[in-house]
């Protein structure tokens, strides 16, 4: 047996007989290194062992931490923790999707349509592909040109393609202050630099990026920003548009959430000749429905595609056809509409639930940022909510640099049932009216 899954087991045990708690925080990764005198890798493969036995649960910038119990179907929010409610994690899949979903793919199951899904694709799919895509992703002026689009296999990989063609290893990539944590990884294996830019209740500020320069891209998120949940306004996307223009900065744009305002064109509307729009499927259906789009600027493709073949990022020719079929035949839209209705159905649960409280996020946000109250910080209010089997999010996980962090917590609210969410938050609103020392284990 590897040394790691032995001192994994050794953990497992501790937790097992309750030499470990519920709630528990790890020890820091370099000091556990240190301590069982085993190098640093060895140590990240012990937490990860655990976390994939459902142990343990953490976050850059957070710490890990002993799950409160196993997932189980039915959440239990009273102290000791049964069970798991997820507000960390956004998975939106309504209750119809898979019988809708099924019903677009009796096509694929035929062997010639098999044949042809089982070959390898390029970056730049097929054309019906292209076309469907260009059709499915367009909102309020704007449409893709199906010229431009490029496929990868996920969002993720999108977003790594494209800071991977425009930033090279040693520059410098502009994020808000407050970003998508995925992207801290990226950056970190590409070689890349991260400048934080300051922000203010609407988004991005022009005069950050000023200050920045110079820059070889930026990555932002217009709409429904991760984790703030805020929607830049229309003047606000015009001045930053304009500043990217008297800078020449190329704009990477992180439009994944995007489809919940579907009313609102993307920053690429007004700079199509510097801004890469990236989307995927994993919001607008499920996330294990993996498909992720480019829109590059005219003229780009091919370094765009030149990343995502080296980066071996191109999408899987069956995702591929599956998508294009859902996207042609009115399916996607469907469920991405009933989606739109189920997160303001969600938001108005924490308008109710958290009422008196310091929660921002766009009405269609399927997350929100909650400000806690003094005496709070955001790791020992983790630590509480997970003793009561709620996991949420801290804000150190999306922030950039070693600067203060904001005293908030970010909660994703797609994952659990309209009730066990309003329990949730129910339960968390209790803990945010008490103090630490209240809730602190015996």
């Amino acid at each position: 047996m590897d040394d790691y899954r032995a001192i994994a087991d050794e953990l497992a045990a501790d937790i097992a007989a309750g030499r470990l708690s519920p709630g528990d925080r790890l020890l820091p990764l370099r000091r556990f290194a240190r301590n069982r005198r085993i190098a640093s890798s060895t140590a990240a493969r012990v937490y990860r062992e655990l976390s994939r036995r459902g142990l343990t649960v953490g976050e850059v910038g957070r710490g890990t931490f002993v799950r409160s119990a196993a997932p189980s179907d039915e959440p239990a929010l009273a102290e000791p923790g049964e069970a798991r409610v997820d507000l960390e994690m956004n998975f939106p899949v309504l209750p119809d999707q898979p019988a809708l979903l099924a019903k677009s793919l009796g096509h694929l199951l035929r062997p010639d349509a098999l044949a042809a899904a089982l070959r390898p694709v390029g970056a730049v799919g097929t054309a019906a592909a292209r076309r469907a895509a260009a059709a499915h992703l367009a909102r309020a002026d704007w449409a893709p040109d199906p010229r431009q689009l490029l496929f990868a296999g996920n969002g993720r990989q999108a977003i790594a393609a494209a800071i991977a063609a425009l930033v090279p290893a040693g520059e410098r990539l502009g994020v808000e202050a407050l970003t998508f944590p995925v992207v801290k990884g990226i950056a970190a294996r590409l070689g890349v630099t991260l400048v934080p830019l300051a922000m203010d209740e609407h988004g991005l500020t022009p005069e950050a990026l000023r200050a920045a320069a110079p820059l070889r891209a930026v990555y932002l998120q217009p709409a429904l920003h991760n984790p703030l949940g805020i929607t830049m306004p229309a003047r606000r996307r015009t001045e930053v548009a304009e500043v990217l223009g008297e800078l020449d900065i190329p704009a990477i744009e992180d439009a994944i959430y995007g489809f919940l305002r579907n009313d609102l064109p993307p920053l690429a509307a007004l700079a199509p000749e510097r801004t890469v729009v990236v989307d995927s499927l994993s919001k607008r259906l499920a996330p294990g429905l993996s498909l992720g789009f480019l829109t590059v600027p005219a003229g780009g493709t091919q370094d765009f595609a030149t990343a995502l073949r080296s980066g071996t990022w191109t999408a899987s020719r069956f995702a591929l056809d599956a998508a294009t079929r859902w996207m042609a035949d009115g399916t996607a839209a469907a469920i991405e509409e009933a989606k739109r209705s189920d997160a303001a159905a969600r938001r108005r649960i924490v308008t109710d639930r958290l009422a008196g409280f310091r929660v921002r996020a766009d009405p269609q946000a399927y997350h929100c940022w909650w400000e806690l109250p003094d005496p709070w910080r955001a790791d020992t209010f983790v630590a509480a909510a997970a003793r009561r089997g709620i996991a949420v999010t801290p804000s150190g996980a999306f922030a950039v640099g070693p600067g203060h962090t904001p005293n908030a917590v970010r909660l994703a609210l797609a994952s659990p049932p309209h009730d066990a969410l309003a329990d949730a938050l129910d339960v968390l609103a209790g803990l945010a009216q008490g103090a630490p020392e209240d809730t602190a284990p015996e």
